[in-house]
């Protein structure tokens, strides 16, 4: 360790990689914590001193909470989903008198990390998140949480990062959609899903494919199409060439907005929902039922699952007891049978 050393930026990023430490250790260290050991906080303070590391005393201050802000990290504003759970959220940060900053990743690992940059400058208490889908590197949410700032996952959430996490059942809700179809007699089911999310598209994959296989009905790899992850005009050219290939009699659409993707697909080819193809779809958009015809959909419980996820960070952060890496809560969705699937 040299004099150049004190020109540089050096924070506890700095000091975990020079003693091959956690981020977590360090602050415990430097907090004087009792779970840290004597030795360990005699080689983190000397290092410290000789580094010249200085504490950021708008960081430690707002780890102290002393911002009375949480932040939620999400991938967009537009779905209804998203909207609904910031809802069951806000109803949570208003009774605790907090501020909530919401952070929009529009779907991109880029932008996600560099939020996450961000807030280790310490603005923030504690993070609500539902990770975008071609997330893969976590190490911006673990350097977060190392730093002693709580996450809660919800909706797609990230199975490595030891926390709270709040998910729909999207197993049983596919199983449930398609088993719907197979009772409509629809004997060629297509699941058309997006690029990304994959514990949840899996899960909602392995669903359908068991509905199907208890019917005596083998899945052909053929049906399941994966489009771009927006509304695009090439989504629909690519699902009328599916429709006119694989000819489904049923389709499962696994996202909000491949609900108006199929509707536009089934007009041009000019196909009738539900009397030529049946749909069902994974949205929680009110206009589903003024929708010609009024859509089958699968009701995800997003107001329940942003206010669940609130109620347990919050819980956390005034200190009640409470094992954040054992909270990993599941709720049902709904079925709302609709016209598009025949039976009204």
């Amino acid at each position: 360790m040299t004099d150049g050393t004190k020109n540089n930026k050096v924070n506890m990023k700095t000091l975990a990689k020079v003693l091959n430490v956690s981020i977590a250790t360090i602050s415990k260290a430097l907090r004087d914590s009792h779970d840290i050991g004597d030795e360990t906080k005699q080689r983190v303070i000397e290092t410290a001193r000789l580094l010249h590391y200085v504490p950021n005393p708008y960081a430690s201050s707002l780890r102290k909470r002393s911002s009375n802000t949480i932040a939620i990290v999400i991938p967009e504003i537009a779905d209804s989903f998203f909207s609904q759970a910031i809802n069951g959220i806000e109803s949570i940060v208003d009774q605790e008198k907090y501020h909530a900053l919401i952070y929009l990743t529009h779907d991109s690992y880029e932008r996600e990390a560099q939020m996450f940059n961000d807030l280790t400058s310490g603005r923030v208490d504690g993070v609500l998140m539902s990770v975008a889908s071609n997330t893969k590197d976590i190490k911006h949410i673990q350097d977060l949480q190392q730093m002693g700032v709580p996450i809660v996952f919800f909706d797609r959430v990230c199975e490595d990062i030891p926390t709270a996490k709040i998910k729909t059942d999207d197993f049983n809700s596919a199983y449930m959609a398609t088993r719907h179809l197979l009772e409509q007699d629809c004997k060629n089911i297509s699941l058309v899903t997006i690029e990304g999310y994959p514990s949840i598209l899996q899960a909602r994959e392995e669903g359908y494919k068991k509905a199907l296989t208890e019917q005596g009905i083998k899945p052909n790899d053929n049906n399941v199409i994966s489009c771009a992850n927006k509304y695009t005009h090439d989504n629909i050219a690519f699902l009328k060439q599916h429709i006119d290939t694989v000819k489904p009699d049923g389709i499962i659409a696994t996202v909000e907005h491949l609900a108006t993707t199929t509707y536009l697909a089934c007009e041009e080819m000019k196909l009738n929902i539900p009397d030529d193809i049946k749909v069902v779809c994974f949205t929680n958009q009110i206009t589903a039922s003024i929708l010609n015809p009024p859509l089958t959909t699968v009701l995800q419980p997003a107001y329940e699952m942003g206010r669940k996820a609130a109620e347990l960070l919050f819980r956390h952060l005034s200190g009640r007891p409470i094992q954040m890496e054992r909270e990993n809560i599941i709720l049902p969705s709904k079925l709302v049978v609709r016209a598009s699937t025949g039976t009204v």
